[in-house]
């Protein structure tokens, strides 16, 4: 957080989207290296890179105009599309995959309980806040699919137990993998389904067609006004 506040006060000093590149290209490094002093000073390294950099970017993001941190993103999406599926498939090649037939009851009850707390979850957050009633209807629906984070945390619990618990390390594994596979299927469908029902599925593209028809109208109207004059 530290650094993330160093960077977007110097971004705010920079004149051109390319220097706040360079910028934050430089302080990220600073930041992954502040990481590993501290996992050097410590008994065990238990510091989360990932965790650092959302932080960093957290911090930063917020103190820059909406404009260069939208020309930043151009240049680094792909780059971080790309180490995400370079982080996933890292985390997930150790998991046993045979694992998944054998996990049973434990995903049946991960995957409910996990459905139960997203949707809940998402109603009461929508209700304390007043958010229109598709919100607290259907964006619990959205939030099923898995994503690399429970792999994240999965290699996580994996690490710290198989030293002390192997069979409780065998279990999450198999769990997660199976639970992962199991919405990858199913939860992208009600997550698909819960924007049809809210009325939000192709809204950007339908607000593109109307900005478009607004704009031929308007340039209708002054090729006709202009013709009149």
């Amino acid at each position: 957080m530290i650094t993330g506040f160093i960077t977007g006060w110097m971004m705010r000093h920079t004149k051109t989207s390319q220097g706040a590149l360079n910028v934050m290209l430089v302080m990220l490094l600073v930041s992954a290296g502040v990481g590993f002093i501290i996992n050097g000073m410590l008994s065990a390294p238990v510091l989360n890179f990932m965790l650092i950099g959302m932080a960093f970017s957290t911090v930063f993001a917020n103190m820059i105009e909406k404009e260069t941190l939208d020309d930043i993103m151009k240049v680094m999406n792909p780059v971080i599309s790309f180490s995400l599926v370079i982080v996933i498939l890292n985390l997930a090649a150790p998991l046993d995959y045979h694992l998944i037939l054998s996990a049973g009851i434990y995903t049946v009850v991960y995957i409910i309980a996990r459905a139960i707390g997203k949707y809940s979850g998402a109603y009461f957050g929508a209700s304390v806040t007043h958010a229109p009633e598709t919100v607290k209807k259907y964006l619990g629906f959205t939030l099923l699919p898995h994503s690399g984070v429970s792999l994240v945390f999965t290699g996580i619990a994996v690490s710290v137990l198989e030293g002390s618990a192997p069979e409780c390390a065998a279990i999450i594994q198999g769990t997660i993998a199976a639970a992962a596979v199991i919405n990858e299927i199913i939860a992208v469908y009600m997550a698909k389904k819960g924007f049809e029902w809210a009325g939000e599925l192709h809204m950007a593209e339908k607000e593109a067609i109307s900005e478009s028809e607004r704009t031929s109208r308007a340039q209708q109207k002054g090729n006709l006004s202009g013709s009149t004059n």
